[in-house]
């Protein structure tokens, strides 16, 4: 079996001649080369699977510096690049600086013929190894990004989002992705993690909202078998899963001030333990987190950590409420339309006329996930091919209604907003919460104030 291409570079054309007559038994190409100038050059035209690299060339005869630094060069070009090192002053130190330098091998002058075939045969191997690795990841970072569900907007706000993510989707920052509830946080989550480099290894969610304070560290670090009572197999924590890939913590407002320490712990040793071990594991992941609550404000009143806050908003994005998108409705509706009279099999054309303009004078406090719900039961109920506007089943908000109330105290009026969302709301706090536009902490501290 033949190997691809290998690029062998000494100043000596007595060695090049040698090896090449040696080596083409082996390799499909032997390229050779005097200079490590031209290294770039075959790099970018041969793509060889192996590059033979002597250590010592114009410079000095021994110290081997010179190689080490068109090994550096080599590795900026392609980290990738599998290069085995060769020089006539072999010794332990040069062995072992060109492998932590990044060099796969080290051989020395005068060579073994079988020794120094087998070496680089291995190498190509290796070579070939991290290709085929790289081309899979590649191929399933594409069937990340094309998994996407689309951002739909042509409002400048959204444009300026868009662009935002494209830009930092590249990069490692953690983002901290603010908005009101049903804004598409999670959305925009999917396309950092699907648009990024980390895209072929796993984006885990964790909804910090619906996970009970006791069982945080065992879902975010995982635990030991015998951590607990009864616990007879041990687990992977969230975290250790992402390694990798990302992180996504949803509702990040609602860590409790102990488990804010705990999570800025790991994220700034970059290290976790897992309950009942004693081992620490180092991880990689990209974090990203989202909220509607008002972190900022929240700091100030002491109920959310500075230095965590400067920890997960490297940057902030801010994603628009959809009252605030002009014609962007209309848009998301015909999407949504599309969405699910294929889904449910309906033969529905659109929404007419006075469908279109309903959705645009509602203020939509659920916004794009309270839009896509009513798009969604409309074509459902729908038995005709236009939606009409008896088919959306729209509610007044606090926020729409007039407040029937002759004084104009802004306690009183809060106090009256507060009570009829929870009326509205049949007395369920996270959906008066989303109505009111406010965390479901913040609710609970305002209906404390006012006795309700």
């Amino acid at each position: 079996m033949k190997y691809g291409t290998i690029l062998i570079v000494d100043d000596n054309e007595d060695v090049l001649f040698a090896l090449n007559l040696l080596l083409k038994p082996h390799f499909e190409k032997v390229k050779v080369s005097t200079t490590p100038e031209r290294i770039a050059h075959f790099m970018a035209t041969d793509a060889p699977e192996v590059i033979l690299l002597d250590m010592n060339f114009s410079r000095d005869a021994s110290s081997g510096q010179e190689g080490m630094e068109v090994l550096q060069g080599i590795l900026a070009r392609d980290p990738e690049a599998v290069v085995v090192m060769m020089t006539a002053y072999s010794d332990m130190d040069k062995a072992i600086a060109a492998i932590k330098a990044g060099a796969t091998d080290f051989v020395a002058k005068p060579w073994e013929n079988e020794k120094l075939v087998a070496t680089l045969t291995a190498a190509a191997k290796l070579s070939r190894a991290r290709r085929e690795k790289a081309s899979l990841q590649e191929q399933m970072r594409t069937m990340a990004q094309s998994a996407v569900p689309p951002i739909i907007g042509r409002s400048a706000a959204m444009v300026q989002l868009m662009d935002m993510v494209e830009r930092l989707a590249q990069t490692d920052a953690n983002i901290l992705i603010l908005g009101e509830n049903g804004t598409g946080k999670d959305l925009v989550a999917r396309a950092l993690h699907g648009y990024s480099a980390r895209a072929a290894h796993p984006l885990v969610t964790i909804d910090l909202g619906s996970i009970p304070e006791s069982l945080f560290e065992g879902e975010l670090f995982g635990y030991e078998k015998g951590a607990f009572t009864d616990t007879r197999t041990a687990k992977a924590g969230r975290m250790e899963v992402a390694s990798g890939g990302t992180l996504f913590l949803d509702e990040i407002g609602n860590l409790s001030m102990p488990l804010q320490a705990k999570l800025l712990s790991a994220i700034e040793k970059g290290v976790f333990t897992r309950i009942g071990s004693t081992k620490e594991q180092r991880i990689d992941v990209r974090l990203i987190c989202a909220t509607n609550s008002p972190l900022h404000e929240r700091v100030t009143e002491g109920t959310f950590r500075q230095d965590l806050l400067y920890r997960i908003n490297t940057i902030e994005l801010h994603i628009p409420p959809l009252r605030e998108r002009g014609n962007d409705v209309l848009l998301l509706a015909d999407y949504f339309v599309d969405l699910y009279k294929r889904k449910y099999r309906k033969e529905v054309d659109g929404l007419n006329a006075e469908a279109r303009e309903k959705l645009m004078r509602y203020t939509w406090p659920g916004n794009v996930r309270e839009l896509q719900h009513a798009v969604e039961r409309a074509v459902i109920l729908s038995d005709r091919r236009t939606l009409g506007a008896q088919l959306f089943a729209l509610r007044p908000t606090p926020a729409a209604r007039k407040v029937q109330t002759a004084t104009l105290n802004l306690e009183q009026l809060e106090r009256t907003a507060i009570a009829e969302a929870l009326r509205t709301a049949e007395g369920n706090i996270n959906r008066a919460a989303e109505l009111l536009g406010i965390t479901r902490y913040a609710l609970y501290r305002k209906m404390e104030k006012y006795g309700l």
